[in-house]
């Protein structure tokens, strides 16, 4: 089941260069594994410290053993020395995918 991972991060003025730097290796390295499908980096428009990754996985248990990933974990070490506050997760699938798991007749 197709799932998308928002992870947000607020970091520290003057850093961009060496943020980007550490963003692009763990996409690169994301790109090498099974179930990933795609990523995009986005920057808040009013408030640039503001970044949000979202990343697309063939299924949640891809997603998971990425972030479990030691090459992930060391990158994102790097990166977490770069933030003002914790990196925030939040994992979505689609509404039709969650429907067919779901036996609750009232969701959205």
């Amino acid at each position: 089941m197709l799932t998308k991972v928002f992870i947000k991060r607020r970091f520290r003025e003057g850093k961009l260069k060496d943020i980007f730097t550490q963003l692009r290796r763990i996409r690169s390295s994301a790109m090498k594994r099974e179930g990933y499908v795609s990523g995009e980096t986005l920057v808040e428009i009013d408030d640039p410290k503001k970044v949000m990754v979202v990343s697309t996985w063939q299924s949640m248990e891809d997603w998971l053993e990425w972030k479990d990933d030691e090459t992930r974990i060391e990158i994102n070490k790097e990166l977490d020395e770069l933030l003002e506050g914790p990196t925030e997760y939040e994992a979505y699938v689609y509404s039709k995918y969650y429907l067919k798991l779901s036996t609750d007749a009232e969701c959205p």
